[in-house]
């Protein structure tokens, strides 16, 4: 029999505002990528005789309070929030959407059960939960990482019921139910695969989000610890000093702005391209 293909929702251009986004993070994971192999400065090799050096062509963010140079313990830091909110936000997007697709294809009881507990976790405190695993399992961005997935979740769970409620009863579900297809291959197959696009969108800016809880906890001394790099570990490394060596935490700061704004552009330009579909 032959197969039907039917069309997934993840078509489109890109628009202006959201290759200008994409540029802008390019720049930035490349950076991450490339410059701590270019550099030629350790991340945590100290240097007590350069420490709180300014900008200079030597080092163009400056050292800290130990002499270590603070371009490239940012770019070492960038790539170690990148990485753990990225893997973060897929944990959560999987997780979530195939719970909460599976859910609302089953209806019933496991429907109104499962969405009792997703309404519990949403209304928990994050930052409670966050602090709560990192008692459990000590302190580290590991820790900090299990924490958000396991509230994080939530919310992709309720974004992939919706839609799957509002797919349930279309005409090329109905078709595929009569040509005999198992529920599993209907759901991992049909469904799933047109619900993804409202997660997509809302992940741009999810893993931004990760990366900046990432970042207060190592601030604050859960996440990440010395003298790994970390944007949150520096920047709380150089709050002491903000009056006489402000680049110490402020540049690095203005990296994670970067990626904030390039990625709400590219969420941005995503939005409006649903929309004019729409």
């Amino acid at each position: 029999m032959a197969e039907i293909k039917f069309r997934s929702r993840l078509g489109g251009t890109w628009s202006t505002e959201t290759k200008v986004g994409a540029s802008i993070v390019g720049v930035v994971v490349l950076a991450a990528l490339v410059g701590p192999i270019l550099s030629p400065w350790e991340p945590n090799a100290p240097d007590v005789l350069g420490s709180l050096e300014p900008p200079s062509f030597a080092h163009w963010m400056g050292t800290d309070s130990v002499g270590r140079d603070v371009l490239t313990r940012t770019l070492v830091g960038t790539q170690i929030s990148l990485l753990a909110g990225v893997l973060v936000t897929i944990a959560t997007v999987v997780i979530g959407t195939i719970i909460g697709s599976l859910v609302a294809y089953a209806g019933g009881w496991v429907d109104a059960f499962l969405s009792r507990v997703v309404d519990t976790a949403i209304a928990i405190p994050f930052i409670v939960v966050v602090l709560a695993t990192v008692v459990i399992l000590g302190v580290g961005t590991f820790s900090v990482g299990v924490g958000m997935v396991v509230v994080g979740w939530a919310v992709y769970a309720r974004l992939a019921r919706a839609e799957v409620l509002s797919l349930r009863e279309h005409e090329f579900i109905m078709a595929t139910k009569s040509l005999g297809y198992s529920p599993a291959r209907i759901l991992f197959r049909h469904v799933i695969p047109n619900v993804i696009r409202p997660s997509l969108t809302f992940a741009t800016m999810d893993v931004v989000a990760a990366m900046v809880v990432l970042a207060a906890m190592s601030y604050l001394g859960f996440g990440t610890q010395p003298p790994v790099a970390d944007l949150g570990s520096i920047i709380a490394g150089g709050q002491p000093f903000l009056l006489s060596a402000w680049w110490i935490s402020t540049l690095p700061a203005l990296v994670l702005i970067a990626l904030g704004v390039g990625v709400g552009m590219i969420d941005d330009g995503f939005s409006t391209g649903s929309k004019a579909k729409r």
